[in-house]
């Protein structure tokens, strides 16, 4: 399988970031951005407004017209987890049968407890879904830094197509069949992200916050296994590393989403974390299948408002000894 021309649908930091490493790795980009500001200071600028000084390959196109993306061999969903299927439903009309569509967002949609994948294989069923995610940073992954993800679809000669279209010698793609598994990692690990800031903004120390990040670990691979993931997705990139990464550094919004909370702060509403949107519809899929996640539960009541912080910490730390 061949894959040379890659549409990005999403011109934020995260596409433009994505769109580069495609330039890099050799493939003809194509870059839809929805809002017409922000395309005409790409097209026009050449560079993202949310990543300053990287400057926009020139050989990367820039449209509003989503026909034109649709027409790429593959094609990249770089939109939030709750723009999903909204983006899915209008590129169907447009894209081939067979069409390799890459969710590059890290959630559970609100209402439906559907994952990415599971979007799109309702919207385009005519279309191959997928699921790339890691621990990765737009800001590095523009600037070429190395950077290692999972790219996951449920055929291996697809995965491995895919893998190879976006290696661009920094930007290493592992490609997997185990698409629950990456998108469970990449969901989950936004949750534990928040609580992770919440002890740093509370000022707990850095023996709370590795006790946070392993013992959120432990609740990530107990839902994983619950959903029919391996176990080497676990603890892999997509999930073990990218809780690392997003547990760990304010370039993480739900990191620093969490660490507003721990300072007796509110999120603003404007820029809302995706954890935010999944902790709820998560600890609803783990109750249903009987998966203990306390630290997952206090996030989501802290963000209900069900909950102080300090009544949330004094929670956890009031669970009955147990073996590890």
């Amino acid at each position: 399988m061949t894959i040379q021309r890659i549409a990005v649908l999403g011109g934020g930091a995260w596409g433009v970031a994505l769109g580069l490493t495609a330039a890099r790795a050799g493939r003809d980009v194509t870059i839809w951005e929805y809002d017409a500001t922000n395309a005409e200071h790409l097209a026009a600028k050449r560079e993202s407004r949310f990543l300053p000084g990287v400057r926009l390959d020139d050989s990367v196109k820039v449209t509003r017209a989503l026909a034109e993306a649709g027409r790429a061999d593959a094609v990249l969903l770089v939109v939030p987890a709750q723009a999903m299927r909204v983006t899915v439903k209008a590129l169907a009309q447009t894209v081939a049968n067979g069409t390799p569509l890459i969710a590059c967002a890290k959630g559970i949609e609100h209402g439906t407890r559907r994952f990415m994948t599971e979007i799109i294989q309702e919207c385009a069923p005519k279309a191959a879904a997928a699921i790339l995610s890691g621990p990765s940073f737009a800001a590095d992954v523009a600037r070429g830094l190395p950077t290692a993800v999972t790219l996951a679809a449920a055929d291996t000669a697809l995965a491995e197509a895919l893998a190879y279209a976006m290696n661009s010698g920094t930007f290493r793609p592992y490609h997997s069949t185990d698409v629950r598994g990456v998108e469970i990692g990449g969901a989950t690990k936004n949750v534990l992200a928040i609580a992770a800031g919440i002890v740093t903004g509370r000022g707990l120390g850095a023996s709370a916050a590795a006790a946070l990040t392993t013992r959120g670990f432990a609740e990530l691979a107990r839902f994983g296994r619950a959903c029919g993931a391996k176990p080497e997705t676990m603890t892999g990139l997509s999930g073990l590393g990218d809780l690392i990464l997003t547990c760990s550094s304010p370039q993480s919004r739900n990191f620093s989403c969490g660490v507003a909370l721990g300072k007796g702060e509110r999120p603003d509403p404007a820029k809302l974390a995706e954890g935010v949107f999944t902790a709820p519809v998560l600890l609803d899929m783990a109750r249903e299948k009987n998966v203990d996640m306390p630290i997952s539960a206090a996030v989501a009541a802290v963000l209900a408002g069900k909950m102080s912080v300090d009544k949330a910490i004094e929670s956890l730390l009031a669970r009955p000894i147990r073996g590890e």
